[in-house]
């Protein structure tokens, strides 16, 4: 197996603990979480950047790949729902309902076009999708990982990031969500001859 795979199954695992590491109620899982999650989505860069340089695109790649990068995102937003920030959750379930909902029909879409031979590759705006909806996790994830470094007596909490945050994390979740939802009916448009009736 060579190393762009390696580490898409390394960012496969990698998902695997930042779940269990943000459900443990450690006392700073979401700082662990912020790490992990970071590293895991560089992993996505490197093994894409690597596969292309050094020619070592595979089909299980193309498949595996943006398959465990909307795992990675999917679990993130999972977790960031089920925890609370200030009596509210981090993400609003709606928000990860529409993203994922999205990840699922793209992906049922490929898998229509693989059973007719073709093979449908991600576009520009599907990566700037991907893109934002990194930010916006990793914003949420820092949010929490320095209310945990407050409340341990690390960090004094600046009274503008208690102002800000929630209007900056509506703005990053409004982008993730516009982007996310425009990208996929941009890409189920283009790709309407695969499920128009015969």
């Amino acid at each position: 197996m060579n190393l762009p795979n390696q580490l898409t199954l390394l960012r496969l695992a990698m998902t695997i603990v930042l779940a269990v590491v943000l459900q443990s109620g450690w006392r700073f899982c979401c700082t662990a979480g912020l790490l992990l999650f970071g590293i895991a989505s560089l992993t996505d860069y490197f093994d894409g950047a690597i596969a292309r340089s050094r020619n070592l695109i595979t089909d299980f790649g193309a498949l595996m790949d943006p398959l465990v990068d909307k795992i990675l995102t999917a679990a993130a937003l999972i977790c960031l729902v089920a925890i609370d920030y200030e009596a509210r959750p981090a993400i609003q379930a709606w928000v990860a309902i529409v993203i994922i909902s999205r990840e699922f029909l793209i992906t049922g879409l490929r898998q229509l076009a693989a059973a007719k031979g073709l093979v449908l590759p991600a576009d520009r705006f599907g990566k700037h999708k991907t893109i934002w909806q990194i930010i916006t996790i990793l914003y949420f994830l820092l949010l929490l990982s320095l209310d945990e470094w407050s409340r341990a007596g690390w960090f004094d909490h600046p009274a503008f990031l208690k102002v800000l945050w929630r209007p900056l994390g509506s703005v990053l979740t409004g982008l993730a969500v516009i982007l996310t939802v425009g990208s996929g009916l941009g890409y189920l448009w283009r790709n309407r001859h695969l499920i128009a009736d015969r």
